[in-house]
């Protein structure tokens, strides 16, 4: 018997392939039916805030202020009585009028000037005996300096007690070298012990007479620091 059906359209040879393409479909559509989730459509809470708010009572306090004292009245006004029967006496005013004749006598004032100046205001700085022929006032002054340190160097001596107990120090030392040139008020600016300070006044004492300080060519005071300097060997 002859087969009449078209080999190329039986549908038995793709059998298998069609069971493959179900088996596939149904595993995808089971594994997206286990995947699958549903929420539902209410809006979600927090729970509920109950909030009190609480007016502040502020307590309202009067200050009571007590009035002012009255001010205090007014002294009563006094009247004095001025007895007019009083004399008065007549002053009697004199002419100070002048003619060409009289002779004016003229009182000229003469008072002590005691200003103390310092060596950088004067013009013309003190010299020690022995300086006087240097050329200028610089050279002066220089051996001036000189001067005193080898007069007090050559003076000093050094106070036993002091030199036992092993004090030393600088012991600074002022002094004013007055219009006649001799030495006057030594005081010490910062001393060192009773005993060094002493030495350095006694010495300062000595100084010879010197040619004062001048100012527009007239003698003055003048002030000069001097450090003593004690130092044991």
């Amino acid at each position: 018997m002859k087969n009449r059906k078209n080999p190329e359209v039986d549908l038995e040879r793709r059998r298998g392939l069609f069971m493959q393409i179900g088996a596939v479909i149904a595993l995808t559509l089971t594994v997206a039916a286990f995947e699958w989730k549903s929420y539902e459509a209410t809006a979600g809470t927090l729970g509920d805030l109950n909030v009190t708010l609480e007016d502040e009572v502020i307590p309202l306090t009067q200050k009571n202020t007590p009035p002012p004292p009255p001010p205090p009245p007014a002294p009563p006004e006094v009247i004095t009585i001025v007895n007019n029967d009083v004399d008065i006496p007549e002053t009697t005013l004199e002419s100070t009028e002048t003619n060409q004749d009289e002779v004016v006598e003229m009182i000229e004032e003469v008072g002590e000037n005691t200003e103390v100046f310092d060596f950088v205001s004067v013009e013309n700085r003190p010299v020690f005996p022995g300086c006087e022929r240097e050329s200028n006032e610089d050279a002066k002054f220089e051996c001036f300096q000189l001067k005193v340190r080898q007069f007090v160097a050559k003076e000093t001596s050094y106070p036993t007690l002091a030199r036992d107990m092993g004090i030393a120090g600088k012991v600074w030392i002022s002094f004013i070298i007055e219009k006649d040139g001799s030495i006057a008020d030594v005081a010490i600016e910062r001393g060192v012990d009773k005993s060094l300070d002493a030495e350095a006044v006694r010495v300062v004492k000595k100084f010879p007479n010197m040619i004062p300080a001048k100012v527009s060519g007239r003698s003055v005071r003048m002030r000069y620091s001097l450090p003593v300097n004690f130092t044991l060997q």
